[in-house]
């Protein structure tokens, strides 16, 4: 990682002492693509007996580069771990509830890029690494970095890319025509809504 600190540990809602033989490990952002891939990793955890490692990465804003050059004193990066922490832990909440994902977990905060963080903590052979696909569209993979593509590229265990959601698919239409100021088409709500049963 290009971070001085390694990951951070730190017990979520339903963490359990030791780690098992398995691990699975899912990069978490709070982002639609890696909701999906979180959902898909606890059902790996389950199915293989394994124990779930979310993993949220952050970097300072601006990057290690701009960091560096600035020279950020340690208490905003301690800010900053803070925030990624309470993000992790809200996103692990709003997934799983009080009741947990049923399965041991442990939840870490690692300072870096994200894709070069989830393949340094994924090296184990028996672990698993669950990551979202992101946007399929020629436009996303030519002009955004994957994290998928890099876990493909570097991960010395097998990764799980997980297709987004249609949700999300139409999350980013919807925030294409905002961002053009293109008119909402009545007509097509006016037919779903018409389709709806007046008791639903």
């Amino acid at each position: 990682m290009s971070g001085s600190e390694g990951p951070t540990a730190f017990d979520g809602p339903t963490a359990f002492e030791g780690p098992t033989a398995a691990r699975v490990v899912v990069g978490v952002s709070g982002s639609p693509g890696s909701i999906s891939a979180l959902r898909r990793a606890a059902k790996e955890a389950r199915r293989r007996d394994a124990e779930l490692w979310p993993v949220l990465a952050w970097e300072p804003p601006g990057g290690e580069l701009s960091a560096l050059r600035h020279q950020v004193p340690n208490a905003s990066a301690e800010q900053w771990q803070h925030l990624a922490r309470e993000r992790l832990l809200t996103v692990l909440g709003e997934v799983f509830g009080d009741a947990g994902p049923s399965v041991g977990m442990r939840a870490l905060v690692a300072r870096g890029a994200p894709g070069p963080a989830l393949v340094e903590i994924a090296d184990g052979e028996d672990d698993i690494l669950v990551v979202g696909a992101g946007q399929r569209s020629q436009w996303h993979r030519a002009c955004s970095r994957s994290i998928s593509r890099y876990c493909l590229a570097h991960a010395t265990c097998p990764v799980l890319a997980v297709p987004p959601s249609p949700l999300e698919s139409e999350l980013a239409a919807v925030h294409r025509r905002n961002a053009w100021r293109l008119r909402l088409d009545t007509r097509t709500l006016a037919r779903e809504t018409e389709t709806v049963p007046p008791d639903a």
